[in-house]
């Protein structure tokens, strides 16, 4: 349990260091402003919106090991992450000067994947848990507590150490290879972890 909590929080950590950068990289073309602010905050609650409900029917499948789709939406995510930055400042100055509605679309279609895999892992993670738990109540505040807690010290390691060090470049690396750490970690913990039926 410890370490299922452990990779959750690193989970969260990293989603929440690409949304810094992210945003960073579309301020310095766009500029920050309400209609720049809003737009990635929208996209990013509408993909983690919907894989929030793609994650919860795959869970439903009783043939499926969450934690194993888990892994796989954090290898999307890491994999995604380690050319995020380039593409995202690639797309962004093809866009500039075009109409805010076309912006939106654009990088919504950019970003939909990884941020789809992003807020499929909440319940993925807590059916894994529920069928080991049988505590729906439990596995779910647990879970949310733990992501909320890394997503929190993320915006303040990121703000305060990470960008500062490593750069947004090399923030969004820390970010990858903590996905792709999450992904070999629940495939170990999957393989160690006793079946339930």
């Amino acid at each position: 349990m410890p370490a299922l909590l452990a990779i959750f929080f690193l989970s969260g950590f990293s989603a929440l260091v690409y949304q810094v950068v992210w945003q960073r990289a579309l301020f310095a073309l766009f500029g920050i402003n309400s209609e720049s602010v809003t737009l990635i905050v929208t996209v990013f609650m509408l993909g983690l919106g919907l894989g929030s409900l793609a994650g919860g029917a795959l869970s439903r499948h009783r043939r499926i090991e969450p934690i194993l789709l888990f892994a796989g939406a954090e290898m999307i995510i890491g994999l995604f992450g380690l050319g995020s930055l380039a593409l995202v400042q690639a797309v962004g100055r093809a866009t500039l000067g075009w109409p805010l509605p076309a912006i939106a679309l654009v990088i919504l279609s950019l970003l939909l994947v990884p941020t789809l895999c992003m807020g499929a892992t909440l319940p993925l993670l807590t059916t894994h848990l529920v069928r080991r738990w049988s505590n729906v109540g439990r596995a779910v505040s647990t879970l949310y507590a733990v992501n909320t807690l890394g997503s929190a010290a993320a915006a303040f390691v990121a703000a305060f150490a990470l960008l500062g060090t490593f750069g947004q470049a090399g923030s969004v690396l820390v970010a990858a290879v903590g996905n792709l750490a999450v992904a070999l970690a629940a495939l170990v913990l999957w393989r160690r972890s006793p079946r339930k039926a």
